[in-house]
């Protein structure tokens, strides 16, 4: 349902380790502002040190809302995103605080400023007949399945794009109309909110070393430690959160699959593929401003003054 009124919203996002929780946090102290979480990881519960999320105490400094909203086997979709982040912007405004969205899954960010495509929900048990299919075919099969059906999504995918193969498959199978065909129909043209969108740039040498040494530090932290803690919760590999980049590969590594040294590699090479496909995504969005930070605090909070109307303090 769109907001009777049009609220403004700064967006901050990007890739993986560029700092966008730090930039967040910084701006709404100028701002007035509290958070919305838009990491899809950040939303579950007993998942801190692999998530990158705020810390206690930087919870406590700036109100953040949609952290640990979510047990690990709990579903959450965009949709379910879009719905709990408009109840947190409604309710923050009415207390006349403004509002900043920071993160990184670029879904829940369109899901939230455009809105979600009438396609029908996921099948599962559909969806896990094509997941054994892929298994045993292999994904380029799955790929010509979906070209056989719907060539303009499948002419968007890399065979190994897997889940987006599945899903459009699924559409199909589910209605007879391409997936494809529901977004041409919806363009994603609903924009219930006012948005800046401000996108932080980082050249990718310096992005690749700051994830690698992200990586460090968390397993300094106890990465090793929490995912174990949930293994022994009843959170399988197999649950969705657990398949995430970190806790897939600690997860293998506790198992058995490998050693400490290549989970540490994997996971490092994963979360570069990861940040890699971050910045194709947001890269095609003209409506983002692209800055360095924190060399360019001052322009970014400046912006942000300027569209919410606050002018200098």
């Amino acid at each position: 349902m769109m907001p009777a009124i049009r609220h403004k919203l700064l967006v901050i996002c990007g890739p993986t380790a560029s700092g966008k929780s730090e930039l967040a946090a910084r701006l709404a102290v100028h701002l007035d502002a509290e958070i919305v979480n838009a990491d899809s990881m950040q939303v579950y519960r007993g998942m801190d040190i692999g998530t990158a999320k705020p810390g206690l105490e930087q919870q406590e400094e700036t109100h953040h809302h949609l952290i640990d909203v979510a047990d690990p086997g709990q579903p959450f979709s965009a949709a379910d995103f879009a719905d709990a982040a408009d109840a947190a912007i409604r309710d923050i405004s009415s207390r006349g605080k403004r509002v900043i969205v920071a993160g990184g899954t670029g879904l829940y960010i369109k899901a939230l400023l455009r809105g979600l495509i009438d396609a029908p929900s996921a099948n599962e048990d559909l969806r896990q007949g094509l997941h054994a299919e892929a298994l045993e075919r292999g994904n380029a099969v799955m790929l010509e399945k979906l070209r056989q059906v719907d060539p303009v999504s499948a002419a968007r995918l890399h065979p190994n794009n897997l889940v987006r193969i599945i899903r459009a498959l699924e559409v199909f199978q589910q209605t007879g109309i391409p997936l494809s065909r529901y977004q041409e129909g919806h363009g994603f043209s609903d924009k219930p909110y006012q948005s800046l969108q401000i996108g932080i740039r980082v050249d990718r040498p310096l992005l690749y070393s700051r994830i690698d040494e992200r990586v460090g530090g968390m397993l300094e932290r106890g990465l090793v430690e929490e995912v174990q803690k949930l293994l022994n919760a009843g959170y399988g590999p197999e649950t969705k959160a657990m398949r995430s980049i970190g806790y897939r590969e600690v997860a293998a590594h506790l198992t058995g699959a490998y050693d400490r040294a290549e989970a540490i590699r994997l996971i490092r090479r994963n979360t570069r593929h990861y940040a890699k496909r971050q910045m194709t995504w947001f890269g095609a969005d003209r409506e983002i401003i692209w800055l360095e930070y924190p060399a360019e605090f001052d322009t970014i909070l400046r912006q942000a003054r300027d569209f919410f109307g606050q002018g200098e303090k």
